[in-house]
């Protein structure tokens, strides 16, 4: 039992990290159009980028995939970017439910890139067990809790933002991509110049 606890709060830690914030960010940019009417979908979209942050952790971990570690870390900043310039041209735009399948795929694969990021850490801390399949969903379930904490976060920020201070949803999305862009830009710079 121990180890389902170990490895549910290396999941919580892996995205709540102020060290690590790009996860984060993500979240953020990901839910920046949302409001709690859209919750069905929001959830969805976060299960859907932890499928394919497992997905990412169990190939990496059983060595089907073996990805440069330089690029991967430059490829997470640029997922953030475009999710953030996604919003900006689509900040007036109404939801289209035709893009949906778009939507979750394109979450899928980003959440398969920043799985990759982490996958040399993972295997690192499941090196001992010779079974990774229960500390992988142990770990995708913390991923999971500490997203669904950061996405009502976001949300509550948004209605406060949207409801009391009388923020238009345009308005609200576009400043909080630009600032998700603007944090995210020197990562991407510095990512950059380490590749």
């Amino acid at each position: 039992m121990s180890q389902f606890w170990l490895y549910l709060n290396l999941g919580l830690e892996h995205v709540l990290d102020w060290n690590a914030y790009d996860h984060i960010l993500f979240l953020i940019a990901m839910v920046a159009s949302y409001t709690f009417n859209s919750w069905k979908r929001v959830l969805w979209l976060v299960t859907t980028f932890t499928i394919g942050h497992t997905l990412a952790l169990f190939l990496s971990t059983y060595e089907v995939v073996i990805v440069n570690t330089a690029w991967v870390e430059f490829l997470i900043p640029i997922t953030i970017m475009v999710t953030a310039f996604y919003n900006i041209f689509t900040a007036s735009s109404k939801e289209k439910s035709g893009s949906a399948n778009l939507l979750y795929f394109t979450t899928a694969f980003f959440g398969i890139i920043h799985g990759l990021g982490f996958s040399t850490y993972f295997k690192m801390l499941s090196n001992g067990f010779s079974s990774k399949i229960a500390p992988l969903f142990e770990f995708a379930l913390g991923i999971e809790c500490a997203q669904a904490i950061v996405v009502f976060s976001a949300l509550i920020l948004a209605f406060i933002g949207q409801n009391f201070f009388k923020i238009s949803k345009r308005d609200w999305i576009l400043v909080i991509s630009a600032i998700v862009i603007g944090i995210i830009l020197p990562i991407l710079r510095d990512n950059f110049q380490a590749i």
